[in-house]
């Protein structure tokens, strides 16, 4: 599946943003779908997932409590507030298929159990 990220921009500390996630003519539903951020000089971190069927979310310690992960009509978003300038980067979504039936795939936030890949968008947090 193409994935397609927007909805990143220049905040101020303490601002929010939401980034979306979408499959490029197609729906992310029936996906596991997770975030992942590059910053400047740092490794590529996991920072939250959705399950496939929706059923269970995952964040990393960085984010818990400030990030939510949605899906609505097939767009996964990533609701981010209380934004901070360690969590300027560029953030990137990522997908992998679900399971037959109705079992929820519930991937870690390791990057190699996602098959797809997005763009990225960058996140710049300053003042």
């Amino acid at each position: 599946v193409q994935l397609v990220e927007s909805g990143g921009g220049l905040v101020q500390p303490g601002d929010s943003l939401r980034l979306s996630c979408a499959a490029s003519g197609g729906t992310l539903d029936n996906y596991a779908v997770g975030w992942f951020r590059r910053a400047p000089g740092k490794e590529r971190e996991g920072i939250s997932r959705i399950s496939s069927l929706g059923g269970n979310t995952l964040y990393a310690d960085s984010v818990k409590g400030r990030f939510t992960i949605s899906r609505v009509s097939g767009t996964v978003y990533l609701q981010m507030n209380s934004l901070k300038p360690e969590d300027t980067a560029v953030y990137y979504c990522s997908a992998t298929p679900g399971l037959p039936g109705r079992v929820d795939f519930e991937p870690t936030l390791q990057s190699y159990e996602y098959d797809d890949w997005g763009q990225g968008t960058q996140v710049t947090v300053s003042s």
